[in-house]
């Protein structure tokens, strides 16, 4: 067999937490005979890495920051690959009653107004970026006791919660693989704001020219291709999906 090829991916921390990556990895070094290593961050970290120089490719879900990244020329492309949606989780017993609003931002609102204690990661990923996003459009910018910033990723922060029985904002995948839920449940869905595209992004090497951009190329042609399409809706965990393939050929 040849001799494997290695590069680098910086990747968000609800990627890694959702076990996606264990059962895309060994297929992709089976098939391209690429070992991918993964730098697991927040996505504001996984574009500064990728704007460094430091990895080949990365795969983030924060379509604002990724357009502005691809602007300043740090990246080639950017290429849609799949995605899932963000859910609230809280309290089994809702004490702000986040359950019964129509919209996300109601359920912010409800959140604020009851001052239940809500935890934020804080820490400039994709996630962290869409939550913030949320409370402006509720009108309300969230301070206070009741409102706690952890600086971590999706893991951490939903033990964080769990611990608090606090209300947090996850990616469904995040949850779904959460083991230590405590008495938390899944509180709030299905508000259309709250879909979440991840997307891959090969580094320009226009401006470094060191990255392995024929790597990150047959990388991509691998994620948007049939087997990566099985592999990615076949990903069930307790009957639920976790992520639904949509890239679309070029």
């Amino acid at each position: 067999m040849a001799q494997a090829e290695e590069m680098k991916m910086s990747v968000t921390t609800s990627f890694a937490n959702s076990g996606l990556a264990e059962v895309l990895l060994p297929e992709i070094e089976k098939d391209t005979g690429i070992t991918v290593q993964l730098l697991v961050v927040g996505t504001g970290q996984a574009l500064k890495l990728g704007a460094e120089g430091d990895v080949d490719a990365v795969l983030v879900h924060a379509k604002a920051a990724e357009e502005k990244w691809l602007a300043e020329g740090n990246g080639t492309h950017r290429r849609e690959i799949m995605y899932n949606d963000f859910i609230f989780v809280g309290p089994s017993d809702d004490p702000a009653g986040a359950a019964k609003a129509d919209k996300a931002t109601g359920a912010l609102q409800a959140i604020a107004a009851a001052q239940a204690p809500f935890v934020s990661r804080g820490d400039d990923s994709g996630t962290h970026k869409m939550e913030l996003s949320l409370w402006k459009a509720a009108g309300i910018e969230p301070q206070g006791d009741w409102y706690r910033a952890v600086g971590q990723g999706m893991g951490a922060a939903l033990n964080t919660a769990s611990g608090m029985n606090a209300y947090i904002m996850s990616d469904r995948a995040s949850w779904l693989k959460f083991a230590n839920k405590g008495d938390l449940k899944l509180v709030f869905e299905g508000d259309p704001v709250l879909f979440n595209q991840y997307a891959f992004l090969p580094v320009n090497p226009a401006k470094h020219p060191h990255v392995k951009n024929d790597l990150a190329n047959k990388l991509e042609a691998w994620l948007v291709s049939d087997r990566a399409k099985a592999l990615i809706d076949g990903y069930m965990l307790n009957g639920e999906k976790l992520f639904t393939f949509n890239a679309k050929a070029e």
